[in-house]
Parts: structure tokens; C-alpha cells; sequence
């Protein structure tokens, strides 16, 4: 990846390999059935992502570290030539406004959090951000940080100090389900510095979120890498 729903970086209603250096790119597959396997981590971006897509496989994933790396077994075993990561994430500069759309080049653990150092480069972000340019969306490519706890005021400074320009807490945990597919992370600002949820008016941008959410998931309907 905020209060609810939320992905961002700290509680939702739903609750429910280390490296030193430049992360490797995945290799593509050759093959699998089905178009793109989509792990939503919370129930509201699943039913958001359904309502607008007829796509079988989408799965609620759950959030957080620990049970996205237990997803991220199941996930392994499941049908989709690519796999894609879909739902809400937190903005980390004041660029950043609900309903913005981010395509992760990369997503990587907060450093300062004990979790193994894990960076993971999101091979299909060239791809997906030629998918959903041109549909009257706000979309941004950068890195992605995934923390275990609520990411508000001053932390997320420091997570953006970092060189990311979002924030949510299950991407790189949920990535080694895609072995060895195409693997992409899109995420939608469900909130940001100047516009965070906690603030007075905030329904309006939870709103534009999962608008925005809903237009992404029926861009994305239909399509795979290659196709």
C-alpha cells in the first residue's frame, strides 16, 4: 500500500527470495491456460475487479506479509499464463491523488521493518502501462514499498525518501506465486499525503478509487501478455 477499505499500508475490513542487489527480471513461460491470474488481497478490490471483468481467476489473496506468502503457495499451483497483482495501494508525494493509477517497475520490503531484504522487478509493467494509457486515467510507473503496518503522515515521507511513490502491503510477498510467469503489479491510490483517509471528505476519494479500480480491472479484461 489508510482505514477503509485499506491496502495502503495498515489494517482493512477484510482482515481476514533476499537479495542485496538489482533484482533479476523473470523469465516469461511458454505457455498456461487462461489469460491473467489476479491476486486481490482484500474482498472489496476482489468484488470490484469481478464486477467489472468475467475474469475466473481472481483470487482474494488476504493482507499482509504473512498471508500473502501463504497465498503465494496456492497461487503457485494455479491456472494463468501471468499473474497480476490488483487492488488499492497508499501515495507517498504530494503528486499522489485518489484514483491515480500505478504500474510497479519494481516492488521491494521496508528496510527498517526486520522482513528479509526482497526486491522483485515486475516484468510486465512495460505492457500493462501501454494496456491503460489512453483510457482518461490517471497513470504513473515507479516502485512499489510493501510494509506490515499503517503507512500515515511522517512515515510515509520517510517511505518515499526511499524512492518509492507508493505503498501497500503484500506485493513482493505475493510475487514468488507467479514462479516463473510473466509477473505485474497495478495498484490505485485509495489515499496520499494531502488526502488521506482519515481526513474529513475522504469518502469522495474512496469513491474515485474504486471507480478507478473497476476501470482498470475492465481495461485489463481480456488481455494477456502477447495477446
Amino acid at each position: 500500500m489508510s482505514t477503509q477499505p485499506q491496502s495502503p499500508g495498515g489494517g482493512h475490513p477484510d482482515a481476514d527470495a533476499p537479495c542485496g542487489g538489482p533484482a533479476p527480471a523473470r523469465p516469461r513461460a511458454r505457455g498456461g491456460a487462461g489469460a491473467l491470474l489476479v491476486a486481490a488481497p482484500m474482498r472489496i478490490e476482489a468484488a470490484l475487479i469481478s464486477s467489472a471483468s468475467s475474469w475466473p481467476s481472481v483470487r482474494k489473496t488476504g493482507m499482509g506479509p504473512g498471508r500473502s506468502r501463504a497465498a503465494a503457495g496456492e497461487l503457485r499451483g494455479a491456472q494463468g499464463a501471468a499473474m497480476l497483482v490488483l487492488g488499492f495501494c497508499g501515495g507517498l508525494d504530494s503528486r499522489s491523488v485518489p484514483g491515480e493509477v500505478i504500474v510497479a517497475e519494481e516492488v521491494y520490503s521496508a528496510s527498517d521493518e526486520g522482513h528479509a531484504e526482497q526486491r522483485v522487478r515486475c516484468d510486465l509493467s512495460d505492457l500493462l502501462l501501454a494496456r491503460l494509457a489512453g483510457r482518461g486515467m490517471k497513470v504513473r510507473t515507479g516502485k512499489v514499498v510493501c510494509v506490515a503496518r499503517l503507512a500515515l503522515g511522517e512515515r510515509r515521507a520517510q517511505l518515499h525518501a526511499g524512492g518509492a511513490i507508493a505503498v501497500d502491503m503484500e506485493s513482493v510477498w505475493l510475487a514468488s506465486g507467479a514462479g516463473a510467469r510473466p509477473f505485474g503489479v497495478v495498484r490505485v491510490v485509495l489515499d496520499s499525503p494531502e488526502h488521506e483517509l482519515l481526513r474529513i471528505r475522504a469518502a469522495a476519494g474512496a469513491l474515485r478509487a474504486a471507480l478507478a479500480l473497476r476501470r482498470v480491472a475492465g481495461a485489463l479484461h481480456g488481455w494477456s501478455p502477447g495477446v
